[in-house]
């Protein structure tokens, strides 16, 4: 299943059911530890058959609303409630974020430009050989969740890259739609190869991305959209139960735009509506 030579080993069985929490442990030897360990936070959720999910925050570390979320999904989420498995990272780029940084204090690496890794690398490349090559094999779907971090803020907006058949198109536009961001939009192509995107692509693995304000800080409102969202389309893929609904926008309010990498652009008045909503 696998094809790394990964060093990185997780502490938890992904093929146990019920409930288990851990690290990944990345070896990392320096001078004041020779035979220290970077621990990288993960979480399994399993209760028999289903789909098989991975969630990801942290893959930048100063981006703080997935990592919030997710630590929350966590405490909050249990075996009865779900079919299938569900794999958390909430802090993927550990080190960066520990350090509050985009990028790792140890390498400088940036793990979305990372991919597809390399196991004999530094620190971040090992990470992302790690996700690539062990992780989305075991899994149907990968979400992972970003905001501005301290250097922008994003109007909260959903991707994907654009899927090549129809019907994938069409289940893809549900997914976005579902989630129920301000904005959602597709992608031909996302900063190359070296992004998490390309990497499920490659793995033949669903993928959903999030932007979600940023700024350095959490926003309530960002927050209560990425929880809400990933609840309806956890439900939607059929791992929580119950029947999913598309939330209630304004008239005007949500916009479903394809568009490619090359031509993403401010939308007309996203400033103001992210005024309007972002203090309810």
């Amino acid at each position: 299943m696998a094809r790394s030579q990964s060093r990185l080993a997780a502490e938890i069985d992904f093929e146990r059911n019920g409930k288990q929490h851990g690290f990944i442990r990345l070896p990392y030897s320096v001078h004041r530890s020779a035979y220290g360990w970077i621990p990288i936070p993960v979480a399994s959720i399993k209760n028999g058959k289903g789909p098989r999910i991975l969630l990801m925050a942290g893959n930048h570390g100063d981006e703080y609303e997935g990592q919030v979320a997710l630590g929350k999904l966590i405490r909050s989420l249990e075996p009865a409630e779900i079919s299938g498995r569900i794999i958390i990272l909430p802090s993927a780029n550990f080190p960066a974020a520990m350090a509050g940084m985009r990028t790792s204090p140890l390498d400088e690496g940036n793990l979305n430009r990372s991919f597809p890794g390399d196991p004999y690398g530094g620190p971040t490349a090992q990470i992302a050989d790690y996700i690539e090559s062990v992780l989305l094999p075991q899994c149907d779907f990968v979400f992972d969740f970003h905001s501005g971090g301290s250097s922008l803020t994003y109007v909260p907006s959903a991707l994907m890259r654009r899927p090549q058949t129809t019907a994938a198109l069409a289940q893809g536009i549900e997914m976005l739609r579902t989630f129920g961001a301000p904005v959602a939009y597709l992608v031909d192509a996302a900063l190359g190869d070296h992004t998490l995107t390309a990497a499920a692509a490659r793995a033949g693995v669903r993928h959903m991305s999030a932007e979600l304000a940023g700024g350095g800080q959490v926003t309530p409102a960002a927050l209560r959209i990425l929880e809400a969202g990933l609840r309806r389309v956890l439900t939607l893929v059929g791992a929580l139960g119950g029947e999913p609904r598309r939330p209630r926008h304004r008239p005007g309010s949500c916009r479903c735009a394809a568009l490619t990498t090359m031509s993403m652009r401010p939308i007309p008045g996203s400033s103001s509506r992210w005024s309007n909503w972002a203090t309810r």
